[in-house]
Parts: C-alpha cells; sequence; structure tokens
C-alpha cells in the first residue's frame, strides 16, 4: 500500500493509474490516429455521451449471462452427481463431453444459431455451453475427494448414499465448484457476446461488431470496457458467494 495525499491507494491501482497515462501521453505524443487507437480521455467522453445505448445493449448481454451461466452450471453439478455414482454413465458419456469441449465455440456458435434460432435461446445455450466443462470436471473430482477413511468410516457407520453425498461429497466438492464457478462467471459473458455476434440486433456483442466495422474506436473501447465490467461483477459475486457458503476455507 502506498499513500497519495494522504490516502492509502492499493499498489494495482497505482499501476492501472500510471498505465492510463502512459497510454494517453503515448497516443498525443506519437500521434496515433483515434480510429486506432483512441486516448482514455476519448474512452471516457464516449462512456458519458454513449451510456444510454450502452446500457440499452448492456441488459440483454447480462441477461443472457445470468441465463447461460445458471444453466450450464446446473447442468454440470446434476451430470457430475450422477457420474460418481454411476461409472457405467461416467465411462459412456464423459468422453463425449471431452470432444465437445475441444471444439472452437466459434465453429460451435454458427450451428446452434441454425438450430435454435437467432432468439435468446441460442445465446443461452452458448453461454451454457461455454461454463458447463470446467464446472463438470471440477465438480467430478470435488465429489470424489473424499479421503478412503471417511468413505470407509461411513461404510461402517452403515451410512446411507443420501447421508454421504449430503455430509460428505457435497461438502467436500464446495471449493472446487466454486474455483469453477469462478471461472464460468466470466466465461458466460463471453460465451452471449460470440452468441451476438453471430447473430443478434441488441447486446453488446453487436455493439461490438458495429463500432468496429464503422470504425467508432472510442465506442468499441467503451463497450469492450462495459464487458470486462460485467465479467469482473459476476467474477465479484460468485467470490462473496464463496465465502458465504464455504466459510471454513476463510477461517
Amino acid at each position: 500500500m502506498r499513500k497519495l495525499g494522504g490516502t492509502t491507494l492499493p499498489i494495482p491501482l497505482i499501476t492501472a493509474m500510471a498505465l492510463v497515462l502512459m497510454w494517453e501521453a503515448g497516443v498525443r505524443i506519437f500521434g496515433v490516429p483515434s480510429y486506432i487507437a483512441p486516448t482514455p480521455s476519448d474512452i471516457a467522453k464516449t462512456l458519458v455521451s454513449d451510456f444510454p445505448l450502452l446500457m440499452r445493449n448492456f441488459w440483454p448481454t447480462l441477461f443472457e449471462s445470468l441465463l447461460g451461466f445458471a444453466t450450464g452450471n446446473l447442468a454440470a453439478v446434476l451430470i457430475a452427481i450422477a457420474f460418481v455414482h454411476n461409472k457405467t454413465i461416467e465411462k459412456a458419456f464423459f468422453p463425449i463431453a471431452v470432444f465437445i469441449n475441444t471444439v472452437p465455440i466459434l465453429a460451435i456458435a454458427p450451428i446452434l444459431v441454425l438450430i435454435f434460432g437467432g432468439g435468446l435461446t441460442a445465446k443461452v445455450v452458448i453461454a451454457a455451453l461455454i461454463c458447463f466443462f470446467p464446472t463438470l470436471v471440477n465438480m467430478v473430482r470435488g465429489l470424489e475427494s473424499v479421503s478412503p477413511q471417511l468413505m470407509e468410516l461411513a461404510r461402517i457407520l452403515s451410512a446411507s448414499k443420501r447421508e454421504v453425498f449430503w455430509k460428505m461429497r457435497l461438502p467436500s466438492s464446495m471449493p472446487f465448484l466454486f474455483a469453477a464457478l469462478k471461472i464460468a462467471a466470466t466465461t458466460s459473458v463471453i460465451g452471449a457476446i460470440v452468441g451476438e455476434w453471430v447473430g443478434a440486433d441488441k447486446g453488446l456483442g453487436t455493439l461490438i461488431i458495429d463500432a468496429t466495422f464503422n470504425f467508432r474506436s472510442a465506442q468499441l473501447y467503451a463497450t469492450v470496457l462495459m464487458s470486462s465490467g460485467l465479467s469482473v461483477v459476476m467474477f465479484a459475486a460468485v467470490a462473496i458467494a464463496e465465502r458465504f457458503f464455504v466459510r471454513w476455507e476463510h477461517k
């Protein structure tokens, strides 16, 4: 921590401020065209002047991201539970999940738009798909992380599968789950934006494409900044939830 004018500021914030000042000075000193790299001050002005437009496109992307986040992670958790309790199902379907994960999202997105159309469903499915695999892998690992000694003790005490799941497997899986949810919180925004690139008439992804092809670079940077802000907010929300649900990890 450093003190600046009597106020204590964290080092990352000071570093970010220094980089922004260097960016501003570099663009002005070297005369970089504004359509290539606008100055931070130009981007700030655009954030203010285009704020209503940005917010009109922000809400659809937020809605798609949240739905995709919830759908993808819920599906991953349920399938992970099925995998842990039935190894035949895991052997049959886990390789398929791995194969689907190897397909680039930019390649599969047009296929999903053809199947589901250009409406909300396609964007949610794309966002859910990009969240799904990391959560599936982490949840399976978490559910299986119970020590053999505890499992043997549960067997000796004649604990049912339900009791083992709720008292042992689920608590042990929570740190793994929230590690995956933090990743999914940011990738769900990426999925929603990719879906908007492929086919949409509103959303931050659509605004990015429109600003790019019309050489409105300040608006492009402002939209990207807002997209990044959405990812940060979702990540922070998951981190706060983790501190509430996984208290023993933070004591």
